[in-house]
């Protein structure tokens, strides 16, 4: 589906974005994402950013429940995901943090 499209294909999501920027333009700022490839979807992903993710979820009155949670990278990053129409796009947002493992502390037992 992603050969030849126009910039009109991908109008509706850009229309959501324009939206979320007048909206929402007081809110961290995420990493956006329009794709050929899903031309009806908009990406909001947040890295290093769990509180912006939440923020964002929470002001888009995104149900906890719908978030979930996977962990990546052998265990060494989390990444959570929810996904709503928003304006007639597909809205994702997507969040990856590290997990912090805590140190030892002390010797072996």
């Amino acid at each position: 589906m992603s050969e030849n499209l126009t910039l009109d294909d991908v109008a509706v999501p850009l229309r959501a974005l324009r939206l979320l920027a007048t909206d929402f333009g007081h809110l961290p700022a995420p990493s956006v994402q329009v794709s050929t490839i899903y031309p009806e979807r908009l990406e909001l992903t947040f890295y290093d950013d769990l509180p912006g993710f939440e923020t964002w979820r929470e002001a888009l009155g995104i149900a906890p429940d719908t978030v979930t949670y996977r962990e990546q990278s052998d265990g060494r990053t989390r990444v959570l995901r929810t996904s709503v129409d928003h304006a007639g796009a597909v809205l994702r947002l997507t969040a990856y943090a590290d997990i912090v493992t805590p140190a030892l502390v002390g010797g072996a037992a």
